[in-house]
């Protein structure tokens, strides 16, 4: 897909979430909506190895959400990819469907869970280190909260896996600089996040989350060093694409009225 394919595909998905969400009135949108880009950048940008139809196809790269409240925005992804019926979508956090609040296994396409946080990345080293001593070719992607990163497991996994220069191993920070209580600067400052990552050993660089140019440029550098796994903050709006959500942690997971509804359809351009 080129750029102007991508960035529909990401209106598309942006919509697909929306629906899903107001059928049921559950779900987390704005923190699915931040990581957009970079899921349609991962699955149809040419850059992650997935098999349609064939969600345990061996050869494919593991992609893990490892802010696991933003584990739905892979659900309308792994069904356009025919690992389930679409008519799952429809059913979403409902008794006897396949797709919860929080991803499982018993969803075809899902590699890890996090319910509790922090877990994605360690998960992600286990696949990675597993690879090498399978001799296998697949990569690892894991996607991280930055207010997820407050979780020591987080450090720990990142010096495990530059000390085993596990270099097949990207971990995509969402950096939308918000968590459930607010500004993640004003809960507990971070700093300088890719200076962060590259002190624990790792290759690293900042970029624009919701640029496909940059996306497709940064995940380019992936397993191009000596060894070094690669880290990718990727600076993202929280709930990009509804202006009343964007940037506001009180939506974090707030439903909308009526009216929002309406307005937030109009500006993803479907009817209200």
């Amino acid at each position: 897909m080129n750029i102007k394919d991508l960035e529909q595909k990401a209106l598309w998905l942006r919509r697909e979430l929306f629906e899903m969400v107001m059928r049921q009135r559950k779900g987390h949108i704005p923190s699915s909506y931040s990581c957009a880009e970079i899921m349609v950048a991962l699955y149809y940008g040419g850059i992650a190895k997935c098999t349609p139809g064939k969600p345990d196809d061996p050869s494919r790269d593991r992609i893990i959400v490892s802010k696991g409240h933003a584990a739905m925005v892979q659900y309308p992804i792994l069904a356009d990819l025919g690992y389930y019926p679409k008519e799952e979508l429809e059913r979403f956090t409902q008794p006897g469907g396949l797709l919860g609040m929080y991803a499982d296994f018993r969803i075809p396409g899902i590699e890890g869970i996090s319910g509790s946080l922090g877990h994605g990345i360690g998960m992600g080293a286990g696949f990675a280190l597993a690879g090498r001593q399978d001799g296998a070719d697949y990569n690892t992607f894991v996607i991280l909260g930055d207010g997820e990163c407050y979780e020591g497991s987080i450090w720990e996994s990142a010096m495990f896996v530059a000390h085993h220069k596990l270099d097949k191993l990207v971990v995509i920070v969402d950096r939308n600089e918000l968590c459930i209580l607010g500004r993640t600067e004003d809960l507990l400052d971070q700093g300088d996040l890719e200076a962060k990552w590259r002190s624990f050993g790792w290759d690293a660089i900042t970029i624009d989350g919701h640029s496909f140019d940059e996306l497709l440029d940064a995940f380019s550098k992936a397993g191009n060093s000596d060894g070094n796994p690669l880290a990718i903050i990727a600076n993202t709006v929280k709930g990009k694409g509804i202006s009343f959500m964007e940037g506001r942690s009180e939506w974090h997971n707030r439903m909308p009225s009526d009216e929002q509804i309406a307005l937030a359809r109009n500006e993803l351009g479907m009817e209200g």
